[in-house]
């Protein structure tokens, strides 16, 4: 019985793990109308730097959030350095396959460094922003 429900909801899940969110997560348009400035925001995070997505939503504003931005990486247009972006503990967000192994490697081809926990020092790599939003404004109280 319970392999039967592990299977049943593997098989409802797997578009979703495929990346296929549209199909599963019903974005309704005026979420996915966000999509063409999260990759705006996106595109101008330079080589050798980070964002998050939270960082992300804040740029884009009113409607947006974290978990939109996700979404909008998994279904973005080639052009969009979807590698730069990570979550806020400074880890790469988890996903099916060979997503995080290739993203990795794509953010250490660009000088990113990852410590033995597979975490990024956002301290060191993290986007400052297109207007300094971002910039670390006091020491860190766990250092």
């Amino acid at each position: 019985m319970a392999k039967k429900i592990i299977a049943s909801t593997l098989t409802a899940f797997a578009p979703l793990f495929r990346g296929e969110y549209n199909d599963v997560m019903q974005i309704d348009p005026q979420t996915h109308a966000l999509f063409p400035r999260i990759y705006d925001v996106v595109r101008q995070v330079p080589s050798g730097r980070v964002t998050t997505y939270g960082d992300v939503a804040q740029l884009v504003g009113e409607g947006c959030d974290a978990r939109i931005v996700g979404y909008a990486m998994a279904n973005c247009p080639e052009d969009v350095p979807w590698q730069r972006v990570i979550n806020a503990q400074g880890k790469i967000s988890l996903r099916s396959g060979d997503g995080p192994a290739k993203q990795q490697m794509r953010l250490e081809a660009e000088g990113i460094e990852f410590d033995a926990r597979g975490k990024i020092d956002l301290k060191r790599f993290r986007w400052a922003g297109p207007n300094g939003e971002f910039a670390p404004s006091q020491p860190s109280l766990f250092e």
